[in-house]
């Protein structure tokens, strides 16, 4: 090829080499862009884990009520009679007539509660009497359970002083129950007592009728 074309040595060598880099690229080239087989990609399968339904944490219970709280409303009593330690004693509401004996040292030994319902829940400005003469015009505690018939007068034949009686004597008047007997009370808390009994009909509860049947076995 030298002799023909008359190459120089240079000429011919850089010849060669362009043709050799021409057929490796060449041959690259077909390799790079023969078919190849593609396989399928794996279907990839994630797994769930299969839960319960989501319980949401219970809420936690509040604070607990302080004594503080629970023992906020307070009664006032007087237990007089046969206790250890008579006299006027503070009590949570809602207390017996018991708390109110163990306010007050408990019963003296031959003290007859018979005529005490120490189950009974207080009530604020009652005066709790244990054993003993009733005081004057008062009918004994518990005497209302043989009450006498309409029209005539407390038990003993002494009307009940709407001034001094107690709720439970004041219960005992026909058509009196706990309730009304409480409004009597405070009623007389209020204004310092009874100067007559026609100031009844001025406490709550108390009509024309209900009068009528307390008038006669009542006194200031």
């Amino acid at each position: 090829m030298q002799l023909r074309c008359g190459l120089e040595p240079k000429t011919l060598a850089a010849l060669v080499v362009v043709l050799v880099v021409a057929a490796v690229l060449a041959a690259q080239h077909f390799w790079s862009g023969r078919p190849q087989s593609v396989s399928a990609p794996e279907t990839v399968r994630e797994e769930v884990a299969v839960s319960g339904p989501v319980r949401e944490p219970a809420p936690s219970p509040g604070p607990a009520p302080t004594a503080a709280a629970s023992s906020g409303k307070r009664v006032v009593v007087d237990v007089s009679g046969m206790v250890r330690s008579p006299g006027v004693h503070r009590l949570p509401a809602g207390s017996r007539v018991t708390d109110a004996l163990r306010a007050a040292g408990g019963v003296r030994p031959g003290a007859d509660l018979t005529g005490l319902n120490r189950a009974r829940v207080l009530m604020d400005g009652e005066q709790v009497v244990v054993g003993g003469p009733a005081p004057p015009g008062q009918p004994a505690p518990g005497a209302g359970a043989a009450g006498p018939g309409p029209g005539g007068p407390g038990p003993g034949g002494s009307p009940v002083s709407l001034s001094t009686a107690t709720v439970e004597q004041l219960d005992t008047l026909p058509g009196v129950g706990p309730v009304l007997a409480q409004h009597i009370v405070d009623y007389r808390t209020q204004h310092g007592g009874f100067r007559s009994v026609d100031e009844l009909r001025e406490v709550n509860g108390i009509g024309e009728r209900r009068f009528a049947d307390i008038e006669p076995r009542v006194q200031p």
